[in-house]
């Protein structure tokens, strides 16, 4: 029978495998205590099984509290394995069980899910991403370059004909995509409907007049028959995308909404320092991004080099590289840079990933350069154009005026590094 396997990042007071074997009995067949019923025939097709221990450093404080007053706790990367039978192909129910109760066991000072990996079997049940790099760059006519998006700002407190209104000029640009914040899904002076016919009245006409249809993330985000409703709605106006804040609406909704497969569905991970910032606590974005991959959002949040968040520049490579990778035959999902993203980190992004597969998203930096969001889209390619070409910023600076001034505006809090 096929196996499921997970990879943990652990750290315990007591005995590695002991700990590992409590990790396994715990999210299988076993419990505390011996049991009746758990036979060894039992056991042998449903318990999981600790397939490696590597052992890594010891420290003298806990990560976390819980089991305090020990003199040394263990740390080690534990690969534990589940037969397929045990959940089916019930994607809930399998998270519940690579983590569930594990992060309250009281063996365990730090757990982190760090990997997992499914057997090919699985791509027979879930379709994975409809849309994904290839169909982004379809709708958008984009290609040999990022998608150059943005965030409506402020995040929320515009009436829906002043979103339209700077959708307007942000299409005038050159802009590829345009998102809702995630604060914004239907407020007090822009209710979805509303905002839905306002914007794509605005891009249907500049698509009708240029041939380009800017890409519009609609955050339908709710409980699951308003989510529907809205789909039905935006399919009707004409929009081609739909955001979803997928933390808080599951793993079950999201899916939903995915396999309606009309339009691309936009991951926004909103939440997501909470599942991962503590180094040995919740689920690496390695993991995470797979579930969703598989769940079938086609665009997902990376952050960015650079950001006005905690994460490190390192964790930000490792996440788009981890989307680049090939999973079930192929599944395709489109890295969403942004986080404090302006022109300035193009040439270290493509220094450090070698891609243009992106969605290169500024919201402040685009907004608010100096010369208005028109030369905020402008200076972006151009920053992307340098950033291939390998040039520094310094050197994008002096050719580019449009990205000149972005320096200018921006430049301060970049650690100016040369790509050549």
């Amino acid at each position: 029978m096929e196996r499921i396997s997970a990879t943990y990042f652990i750290e315990t007071p007591f005995d590695v495998e002991k700990a590992a074997n409590v990790l396994a009995g715990e999210q299988s067949s076993g419990t505390f205590v011996a049991i009746p019923g758990e036979t060894d025939e039992l056991k042998e097709r449903f318990a999981a099984k600790v397939e490696s221990i590597e052992l890594l450093e010891t420290v003298s404080q806990p990560a976390l509290p819980g089991a305090e007053g020990y003199d040394e706790y263990h740390r080690a990367k534990l690969n534990v394995s589940w037969s397929v039978e045990n959940f089916g192909y019930n994607l809930p129910v399998m998270i519940s069980t690579l983590q569930g109760n594990l992060y309250e066991l009281t063996q365990f000072t730090g757990l982190k899910l760090m990997d997992l990996d499914v057997p090919d079997s699985f791509a027979a049940h879930f379709a994975g991403p409809r849309f994904g790099i290839k169909g982004c760059r379809q709708l958008t006519q984009v290609y040999d370059r990022p998608l150059i998006g943005t965030i409506i700002k402020p995040s929320i407190g515009l009436a829906a004909e002043q979103t339209a209104t700077l959708v307007k000029t942000l299409a005038e640009a050159g802009i590829d995509f345009v998102k809702d914040d995630e604060l914004m899904s239907s407020a007090a002076n822009s209710a979805f409907e509303a905002r839905v016919d306002a914007v794509m009245d605005v891009i249907n006409r500049h698509a009708d007049a240029t041939g380009k249809k800017v890409m519009y993330a609609f955050n339908l985000s709710g409980e699951l028959d308003v989510m529907l409703r809205r789909y039905e709605y935006l399919l009707q106006a004409g929009a081609t995308c739909a955001m979803v804040s997928i933390n808080t609406v599951g793993l079950a909704g999201v899916k939903k909404i995915c396999d309606q497969g009309a339009l691309p569905v936009h991951a926004h991970r909103n939440g997501w320092g909470m599942l991962t910032r503590h180094p040995l606590l919740g689920i690496d974005f390695v993991a995470y991004q797979k579930l969703w991959r598989m769940v079938g959002v086609d665009q997902i949040h990376v952050n960015g080099i650079q950001n006005k968040f905690w994460e490190s520049d390192d964790s930000v490579v490792r996440s788009i590289e981890a989307c680049r990778r090939p999973l079930l035959g192929g599944f395709e999902v489109l890295p969403v840079v942004s986080s404090g993203q302006w022109g300035g980190q193009a040439p270290e992004t493509y220094r450090r990933t070698q891609t243009v597969d992106l969605l290169y998203m500024a919201g402040g930096g685009i907004m608010a350069h100096p010369s208005g969001p028109s030369a905020g889209v402008v200076a972006l390619k151009q920053a992307w154009e340098a950033a291939v070409k390998g040039w520094s910023v310094e050197e994008a600076a002096q050719f580019y005026p449009e990205f000149g001034k972005s320096v200018e505006k921006f430049g301060k809090s970049l650690k100016l590094q040369s790509v050549s």
